[in-house]
């Protein structure tokens, strides 16, 4: 009965709040402020104003009373306020701000929790802290020490659009402004939403992660000074330093990408990276550590014979590339165990992720094949070779199980990768163990756990051989929530990286991981005949969206074909357009390196020499502003040319798409420069002769543009030309459709 009067109150309260909100003095208002940025909050709780100091300019959506704060619990606790609502997950929104200090304390509709918010106003930026929570009334009505709140937004502000969001930094710019909310640490979750002529900036913390001690900084300045602040931010609260990687000369540096690099064939491998003019080499770890098809991660054993001293050896290896020019990159499944492992077999480390958990109904012995539980399994996997349970020390699959009572697991498999076989009392705690999803041979770290620590510690003692940048493949790979446990398993890795990569890219990628993906993700392989269509649908769509978060991505690891009679195979043009695609967006590429591969196919020169040329005019900064818009039309392809005075020269070049009537063996696009038209063509596989119905007297050949080749008709109207590696047909006597027509009309000769 004591509680009742509290309710009454806080109705009346409310009641008050909403009567007299529009008859507060201005004076009230809570004003927080640097040379910046003006932030005022009404003492009603919601946000009233941003204004840019120096411009004057107002940031917020006018009119739009959004609260700063808002906190959410799956149910109401409070009891009179559980007797008065349904029980469902319900938001309560701030009803009252004032300052006291360097901390804001904000009070919330109906619920009798206040929360205190620690402030740092800097130059740079104004930071925020959730510091503690406080009970403001005597008497709760129930036990509990600590406030019920599942989730809660400890800053929210409803920015007025502009040209740009960037939806990963969650950061609104255009050419003048830019306002961003950014994580202090990785605890913070950072968010937004879409408004009508705004889009909400949102910073908050949940209970599955942290709610006491997590912060984020608010930033308003100059476009041009955005990064500048950043860079204060992470010096400040001792972040991964995302800024100094995007503004490092590498950072645009394509590189050279292989699983099987030994010391026995590092030389070889070194010789083709800089045909193609690679500034970076990036090894997968299977070249030096014991693998076995994944199935041993975590171990990180080394690889026996190849490197029988261990580091010592990986570190020659990588002092040979150091010394050709390049930067080392180590590429890693950081939050992945193989099934092969010590963590698997013989008994199962108790810090693997489990998916759903399990009570036996009934006793489980040595010898049983249906396993019977109290909970429904309906909805988990029936995919082969994920159907695992880890039951104490010992990994069972099962065929199928029943969604009805009695729930059991069918046709089970006890003892699998060779775990130890063990009974059970009925009442034992079980759960499904999380396999991953790419090829079944590794299952997920439990990332409440300190194993992520553990294999973290593993791979910072073989980044120290010498590595400089890496790859965080697998980032997906880890249990929910995911908008946290993504980053804070890359962080946890990266703060074991030293010194400091110089960049790295990543499967997966939460807001913290800007500060540490900033190169964001490489792209999968795409064959030959599907990879111009796949750069217009995937990274090129991709590139701009980054752009707007001030970072880069990699177009591509690219793989390398022969041709046969599936396919045409690696081409000259195709790794034209890709890399020519990404120079667009200042982004690099990366090839899948193969010995074999690169030996075989005869227009390996070629594809190296066109990675070459654009991997210098990265290197150089050469493309202009305009010749980038050029290259963002994606339905008209470049070449990029060394000239008669050997400079670069980007010219737009279009696809014979019938040469010698119909046949794929030859390719050939036509040009124009100069006054003078032009075809480039070459012969897929091999080395051959061309006869082309026009006379060798109206045109010139050439073997590259401004080196000519000596001609011999075959008759009046008609001359052979050698087609194997990249050739040049230049005319002024003939038209572009004349050129067109003696290529498709061209015979082969065999």
């Amino acid at each position: 009965m004591k509680t009742i009067p509290l309710f009454l109150l806080g109705i009346a309260a409310l009641f008050i709040i909403s009567c007299n909100g529009n008859k507060n003095d201005a004076n009230d208002d809570i004003v927080i402020e640097n040379d910046q940025v003006k932030l005022i909050i009404a003492k009603e709780g919601y946000t009233k104003s941003l204004v840019n100091k120096p411009s004057g300019e107002e940031c917020l959506l006018p009119g739009k009373k959004l609260p700063i704060c808002t906190v959410t619990q799956e149910r109401p606790y409070q009891n009179e306020i559980k007797l008065a609502y349904p029980t469902k997950e319900t938001t309560f929104r701030a009803n009252s701000v004032r300052r006291e200090g360097d901390r804001l304390i904000i009070e919330f509709e109906l619920i009798p929790w206040e929360a205190v918010v620690g402030l740092k106003i800097t130059p740079a930026y104004m930071g925020f802290t959730i510091e503690d929570f406080r009970l403001t009334v005597e008497d709760y009505g129930i036990s509990m020490d600590e406030p019920a709140i599942s989730e809660m937004w400890f800053l929210q502000l409803p920015v007025r659009n502009r040209t740009h969001y960037g939806d990963w930094l969650n950061v609104i710019w255009d050419n003048n402004q830019a306002i961003n909310i950014l994580a202090t640490d990785p605890f913070a979750r950072i968010d937004s939403e879409e408004g009508e002529g705004c889009r909400i900036l949102k910073a908050g913390v949940t209970e599955d992660v942290k709610l006491k001690g997590a912060g984020a900084a608010l930033i308003v300045c100059p476009t041009d000074k955005l990064l500048d602040n950043i860079a204060t931010v992470e010096d400040d609260y001792n972040l991964p330093h995302g800024v100094k990687s995007r503004r490092s000369d590498i950072y645009n540096a394509s590189y050279y990408w292989s699983y099987d690099v030994l010391p026995s064939n590092i030389d070889e491998h070194i010789k083709y990276a800089k045909m193609a003019g690679f500034r970076a080499f990036m090894i997968y770890y299977p070249s030096f550590i014991d693998s076995r098809d994944y199935r041993k991660l975590g171990d990180y054993d080394w690889r026996k014979p190849e490197f029988m001293n261990g580091r010592e050896d990986l570190e020659k290896m990588l002092n040979k590339i150091k010394e050709a020019g390049m930067v080392p990159g180590f590429h890693f499944l950081h939050s992945h165990i193989g099934r092969d492992s010590r963590y698997i077999t013989p008994i199962p480390d108790h810090r693997l992720n489990l998916l759903k958990m399990f009570t036996l109904a009934a006793p489980m012995s040595k010898t049983d094949t249906t396993i019977f539980v109290g909970e429904n399994p309906a909805n988990i996997t029936m995919t082969n070779d994920r159907r695992v349970l880890k039951i104490g020390t010992e990994l069972i699959s099962y065929k199928n199980y029943t969604t009805s009572r009695p729930f059991k697991f069918n046709g089970c498999v006890r003892g699998i990768d060779e775990t130890t076989v063990n009974a059970q009392p009925a009442g034992f705690i079980f759960g499904l163990l999380d396999v991953s999803e790419f090829g079944a041979t590794s299952v997920y770290v439990n990332q409440k756990t300190d194993l992520q620590e553990e294999i973290a510690q593993k791979l910072g003692e073989i980044y120290k051989a010498g590595f400089q940048f890496v790859y965080f493949d697998g980032s997906e790979g880890v249990n929910p929530p995911f908008w946290f446990n993504v980053s804070y398993a890359q962080w946890k890795v990266y703060s074991q990286l030293k010194p400091e990569p110089l960049f790295a890219e990543g499967a997966a990628k939460t807001h913290f991981s800007w500060h540490m993906l900033t190169r964001g993700n490489a792209f999968d392989i795409f064959k030959p005949e599907k990879l111009k269509e796949s750069i217009r649908k995937f990274p090129a769509d991709e590139a701009p969206r980054m752009s707007d978060n001030f970072t880069h991505i990699n177009f591509g690891w690219l793989g390398y074909w022969l041709p046969d009679t599936n396919t045409i195979g690696t081409q000259p043009d195709q790794l034209e357009y890709v890399t020519s695609r990404a120079a667009a967006w200042d982004c690099p590429v990366s090839i899948m390196a193969n010995l074999e591969l690169f030996a075989a196919h005869p227009r390996t020169p070629d594809n190296m020499e066109v990675l070459r040329r654009w991997e210098e005019v990265r290197a150089k900064h050469w493309l202009s502003d305009q010749q980038k818009q050029m290259l963002m039309n994606l339905k008209q392809e470049h070449i990029l040319l060394l000239n008669e005075k050997n400079d670069f020269e980007l010219v737009p070049y279009d696809q014979i798409t019938n040469v010698a009537n119909g046949s794929r063996k030859v390719q050939a696009f036509t040009f124009s420069r100069n006054n003078d038209h032009y075809v480039v063509y070459w012969h897929i596989s091999g080395n051959k002769e061309l006869e082309l119905p026009i006379s060798s007297k109206d045109f010139t050949l050439l073997e590259d543009i401004g080196k000519e080749i000596q001609l011999n008709s075959v008759s009046e109207g008609k001359t052979i030309v050698p087609v194997g590696n990249r050739h040049y047909i230049k005319t002024n006597k003939l038209t572009l459709n004349e050129l067109v027509s003696a290529f498709g009309n061209a015979r082969i000769v065999d």
